[in-house]
C-alpha cells in the first residue's frame, strides 16, 4: 500500500521559514519524481516544486529563490524548505509521487502565514 505522509506545516509569521517533509512507503522511491503542490481556499491546486529521480528541480515562478526542494532516497523522504514566507503562500501543501501514469498523493499539511 502506497503512503505519502506530510509533516512540518504550521503557523509562521510573514518572513519566517518552515520545512515540510513527506515520507513515502510502498513505492520504489528512487525512481519516482516527487513534487509539492498547494491549494489555497477557493483556488485550484498548483504545482510548487518538483524534483526528478535524477535530482533535477523545477519551481513555480512564485516561489523561485525562496523555496528549495530536496530528497533523501535512503530515507524515502522529500523536503520543501520554505523561506521568506508570504501570506499568499498560505495553503494546504500536498506531496505527490509520479512515475509514468502512476500518481500518488498525500493528505496534505496546512501552512498558515500571519501578516
Amino acid at each position: 500500500q502506497v503512503q505519502l505522509v506530510e509533516s512540518g506545516g504550521g503557523l509562521v509569521q510573514a518572513g519566517g521559514s518552515l520545512r515540510l517533509s513527506c515520507a513515502a512507503s510502498g513505492i520504489g522511491f528512487n525512481i519516482f519524481a516527487m513534487g509539492w503542490h498547494r491549494q489555497a481556499p477557493g483556488k485550484p491546486r498548483e504545482l510548487v516544486a518538483v524534483i526528478a529521480a535524477g535530482g533535477s528541480t523545477n519551481y513555480a515562478d512564485a516561489v523561485k529563490g525562496r523555496f528549495t526542494i530536496s530528497r533523501d532516497n535512503a530515507k524515502k523522504t522529500v523536503y520543501l524548505q520554505m523561506n521568506s514566507l508570504k501570506p499568499e503562500d498560505a495553503a494546504v501543501y500536498y506531496c505527490n509521487a509520479a512515475l509514468g501514469h502512476s500518481r500518488y498523493w498525500g493528505s496534505g499539511t496546512l501552512v498558515t502565514v500571519a501578516s
